[in-house]
């Protein structure tokens, strides 16, 4: 029963990569599909290539940390529940057009089905101090992101305020070259999203996985998250890329520049620090980057559509009651299913 669980489990674990590539696909292109630099098959190769390069060289820093970190002692069914739970949700928001929060889904996802365990007497814990460093993560990784694209944006005006940026082959360059670093980024704190629940809940069969497994892990859901958002992740791409605000390419770079840091520096120096990479939203620190830019260029929010943007964040105050709601349910379903086999 345990080896097909966790057949089961990885076979989720491909299907929960392939919603991660069809919303979080627009996290690193939007900038360059939305400022004209790039169409959209080739930013979407670019995409592919340095998403899989970021999760093989660093996205063990946070795989851990969804593994072990939030919940000690997971078992194959919490696994399950908690993917099966993400899954769900992020597919009904990638229908809609909406750019959630792949890691804040998973990461709910996990408590609900954790608490669920609790509620059973299976035991186990919530690691709280984990828990509420990585919701703070989701809400300063916006605002960092906000608040490095506004400098950056500044800089650009002067620097390019006596050479027209329209066509510019140099600030073509560095978008590309910003798109490639965002992807990469993207890779090595998504990737996580996909198997870190699997390094905590094979850990209790197998033992701990080595690093090479960790690597071959995450070489498996970067392919599948690179598909995922191939075949359906233009959707939310749209919506990022010209529903928020109208990007050139200045608003491009700086937004690039703030992405691209943003989620790199929440993945590598915590690790570097405490042992463990943040699983931050990628696309909180993507949308904070891209309306951070635009309130620079125009000194205010009359870049920005208002109403979409709150469209996206009522989706993002939904996720985690909602992915929450759906671990807890299935882990309760699971089990009610195991004792009847």
């Amino acid at each position: 029963m345990t080896e097909i669980a966790i057949a089961a489990g990885l076979a989720l674990s491909a299907c929960i990569a392939w919603s991660i590539g069809a919303n979080d696909m627009a996290n690193s292109t939007s900038i360059a599909v939305g400022s004209g630099v790039l169409r959209i098959k080739t930013a979407i190769l670019i995409f592919a290539i340095m998403l899989t390069l970021g999760a093989v060289l660093q996205g063990f820093m946070v795989m851990k940390t969804l593994g072990r970190g939030v919940v000690s002692d997971m078992d194959i069914y919490c696994a399950i529940s908690s993917s099966l739970a993400a899954f769900t949700w992020i597919m009904v928001a990638t229908a809609l057009g909406l750019p959630i929060s792949t890691s804040h889904s998973i990461t709910s996802a996990v408590v609900g089905a954790a608490l669920g365990r609790l509620l059973l007497g299976r035991g186990g814990t919530i690691n709280l101090h984990v828990f509420n460093t990585i919701v703070l993560s989701w809400i300063t990784s916006p605002l960092a992101a906000a608040a490095l694209a506004i400098p950056s944006y500044l800089v650009l005006e002067k620097l390019f305020k006596k050479r027209s940026s329209r066509g510019d082959g140099v600030a073509r360059s560095v978008i590309i070259a910003l798109t490639a670093f965002s992807a990469y980024s993207f890779g090595a704190n998504d990737v996580a999203n996909a198997t870190g629940v699997y390094v905590g809940a094979i850990s209790k069969y197998f033992g701990t996985p080595d690093l090479y497994t960790m690597r071959l892990l995450s070489l498996f859901s970067s392919v599948i998250i690179a598909l995922g958002g191939i075949v359906m992740g233009r959707k939310v791409l749209v919506t990022l890329a010209y529903r928020i605000t109208r990007l050139d390419i200045l608003t491009a770079i700086a937004a690039g520049v703030a992405n691209a840091f943003t989620v790199w520096f929440f993945t590598t120096i915590p690790y570097l620090l405490f042992g463990y990479g943040l699983p931050i939203s990628t696309t909180y620190a993507a949308a904070g980057a891209i309306m951070g830019a635009s309130i620079a260029k125009n000194r205010g929010f009359r870049g920005v559509r208002i109403r979409q943007v709150a469209i996206i964040v009522i989706a993002w105050m939904l996720t985690l009651p909602i992915a929450a709601a759906l671990g807890l349910s299935i882990y309760y379903l699971l089990n009610y299913l195991s004792l009847r086999l």
